[in-house]
């Protein structure tokens, strides 16, 4: 257990490493990406741009520029050139809205999934399995925009059932935070739910032919128990491991959509203004911190696996 851990966060930090590394580059590799051009502004003369680039460092070797940046980021002494503003702590700032809105929709579409997905494979070829399909295909193709849009105008702004936009704070209303949430959670849950439930559903129909379970039923078992505590259990397991990457990419602003269609200023939302402007230094900060959120919650789901199939060791 000790030498897998030891192994797991070396490689961890590997990962960070080259990601961190292939960010920067690619960053720096974008056709008039150079910053100092954005902070002269359109009518500098080439000796101003000079300037700017001997200031901030900008005309030093890629891998001078490459340790400066990772420093100032890490030390939180970066700053954005074109924003003005401090990377982490607008970071922090969104964080909040970003994680309540994370995960709350994660816990809705990882519960909602194994409830339709178990039922539609229990119910396989009846009506039911049929309607819960075709719900399924709806909502993996419905785009989040065009639901939050709906559903602002609808039942925000037409009903006025829910509030129409922005983020209260947990510790400042805990009930309007709940409130302001529900029609983002139900956003960005949809899609999830229909993919996750169909892929539950598959695994669960592979599962029922193993062998395990049939020994289950000769021993007796009846079939809540057999589904419960052997077929679910395993299916379970590609489930967990797509939702623990999916809530990652989402706490690391992968709920772009989303937050900009409800204004919940969080980390989405910044790097959506962030592309816009070609704040390259926030863009890097924020993939920085979608590659730390997976590679931590890959972790947590190799440990999870290990306990819904017995068969997984850590130490192998």
């Amino acid at each position: 257990m000790a030498r897998f851990a030891i192994r797991r966060l070396f490689s961890m930090l590997a990962v960070c490493v080259a990601i961190s590394i292939l960010t920067f580059l690619l960053f720096a590799a974008i056709p008039n990406g150079n910053p100092a051009t954005r902070l002269a502004g359109r009518l500098a003369n080439a000796e101003e741009i000079h300037l700017i680039d001997l200031k901030y460092g900008f005309n030093k070797p890629l891998y001078i520029q490459y340790v400066k940046t990772m420093k100032n980021i890490f030390s939180g002494q970066a700053y954005s050139y074109s924003q003005g503003f401090n990377v982490l702590t607008e970071i922090k700032d969104g964080m909040p809205a970003t994680l309540s809105l994370a995960l709350g929709a994660g816990i809705i579409w990882l519960l909602t999934s194994i409830l339709v997905g178990t039922l539609a494979a229990v119910k396989a070829g009846r009506y039911t399995d049929r309607i819960l399909t075709v719900l399924a295909m709806v909502g993996v193709s419905m785009p989040p925009f065009f639901l939050g849009a709906v559903l602002l105008y609808f039942v925000g702004y037409k009903a006025n059932i829910i509030p129409l936009a922005n983020y209260v704070p947990l510790t400042t209303n805990p009930v309007q935070w709940f409130i302001h949430l529900l029609a983002p959670w139900f956003t960005l849950s949809v899609l999830f739910i229909g993919f996750y439930s169909r892929v539950l559903r598959s695994t669960i129909l592979d599962t029922i032919n193993e062998d395990y379970v049939r020994t289950a039923r000769a021993k007796g078992l009846s079939e809540r128990q057999v589904l419960v505590r052997h077929i679910l259990r395993n299916s379970l397991i590609p489930i967990i491991s797509l939702w623990g990457l999916d809530l990652a990419q989402v706490i690391g602003g992968g709920a772009i959509l989303t937050e900009t269609v409800f204004n919940l200023h969080g980390v989405g939302q910044l790097a959506r203004d962030s592309i816009g402007r070609l704040d390259t230094i926030t863009l890097m900060a924020i993939v920085i911190l979608t590659a730390l959120a997976v590679v931590l919650l890959g972790a947590v789901v190799d440990v999870v696996h290990a306990y819904l199939d017995p068969r997984i060791r850590l130490d192998t």
